[in-house]
């Protein structure tokens, strides 16, 4: 574990579990354990279900009569029509109308927001859009994430939560959960229906064990960061900066990306105006270099982030992630090609260091549930 500046409670059960805990946005964090399998992880959230700490979001509180205010400045939302209990996912750009961070934004009240972001500048967006404003900003690193993710994650809270089946996608709820105040969130980063428990520091590791212990015969087991990786690539939920430009940078080019190069631009309420890289957003409308494309491979050889996408023996673009699933038995990648390619059937080949050439033909994401009627299942 190198440069953490924030820490789990939960840390001792990570490592227990065989984690040294490596470092995600200032926190240790479990992306590995020597026990377990990421495969057996991937299917039971697939399946059944999956306990994950992802504690490392970064959690703010935006309280006070101009709350509203910044974020709708810092983001590109407009939160009139968000009422409390209710969240919704947004992206930040710069002044350049570049990507710089995602997040989802959960209205608490009327006045009142917890905003969640990952490795990006959410933070410091937030407080720059907040300078001079009627506002307070606090970083809560006492608030923990545990990530109940799978189709039987309602059964289980179903036990402990009353109208926990009721709770809409993107909706939240201030409850308690053995005994412990907790804020219960249908959301999410595995395209399954889930739930992401937000519980004080004190209360995670009494939350972790009990859901572990009680939901073992359910098949409820605990998983790795990195077993992420799997289930967004076939959902197509990207990871800054992993499938950015800040880590497959252009030659002779900054890092950064526009919504419409990412296929984010939906997170832009319609209309909106006002929020920082608004016009420069718009005027890129156009002018991608290139697209985040899904590609199909041939076989059950994984190529690695940053291989080489080629057709016709030249270098069109870069695989960010891919995955090989058990479960639906196929293989599929995120990359990045050119806005030409983005479409489907067209034949490419990977070049994987490890595999060598793999065949691939570009296919639109998400691969796995296109209709999302899993994560938004009703009952």
């Amino acid at each position: 574990m190198t440069n953490s500046w924030r820490f789990s409670t939960l840390a001792d059960r990570h490592r227990a579990l065989g984690s040294d805990l490596e470092d995600w946005s200032g926190m240790g964090t479990a992306w590995s354990y020597t026990s377990g399998d990421p495969d057996a992880e991937y299917l039971a959230i697939r399946t059944k279900a999956g306990l994950m700490d992802v504690s490392g979001l970064k959690k703010v509180h935006i309280t006070g009569a101009a709350a509203s205010h910044v974020i709708e400045r810092a983001t590109t939302r407009n939160l009139e029509k968000l009422m409390p209990g209710r969240s919704v996912y947004a992206c930040m750009l710069n002044d350049a109308g570049k990507f710089i961070d995602d997040c989802v934004i959960y209205r608490t009240g009327p006045n009142a927001f917890m905003v969640v972001h990952g490795a990006g500048q959410g933070f410091e967006q937030l407080t720059m859009a907040a300078y001079g404003r009627d506002v307070s900003v606090i970083f809560d690193d006492n608030l923990h994430d545990l990530s109940l993710q799978g189709p039987l994650a309602v059964d289980y809270l179903a036990k402990h939560v009353p109208g926990i089946r009721d709770l809409p996608y993107f909706a939240h709820l201030q409850t308690s959960l053995f005994g412990k105040p907790a804020m219960i969130s249908r959301t999410g980063y595995t395209g399954e229906r889930g739930y992401e428990l937000f519980v004080r520091g004190q209360d995670a590791p009494l939350v972790w064990d009990r859901i572990l212990e009680e939901g073992a015969e359910m098949g409820i087991i605990p998983c790795r960061f990195t077993t992420l990786d799997m289930l967004r690539t076939e959902s197509y939920l990207l990871f800054f900066p992993y499938d950015n430009s800040e880590m497959y940078p252009f030659d002779n080019e900054a890092g950064g990306d526009t919504l419409w190069e990412l296929g984010l631009d939906f997170t832009v309420s319609p209309g909106k105006t006002g929020f920082r890289g608004a016009d420069e957003h718009y005027r890129l409308k156009g002018k991608e270099r290139f697209k985040i494309w899904g590609l199909k491979l041939e076989g059950d050889k994984v190529p690695g982030n940053g291989a080489p996408v080629l057709q016709d023996g030249k270098q069109v673009g870069v695989v960010t992630q891919a995955m090989h699933s058990p479960l639906n038995n196929w293989t599929v990648a995120i990359a990045r090609l050119p806005v030409e390619l983005a479409n489907d059937g067209t034949k490419l080949v990977v070049n994987c260091a490890t595999h060598g050439e793999i065949a691939a033909t570009t296919g639109q994401m998400p691969f796995f549930d296109p209709e999302k009627k899993r994560r938004t299942a009703k009952g």
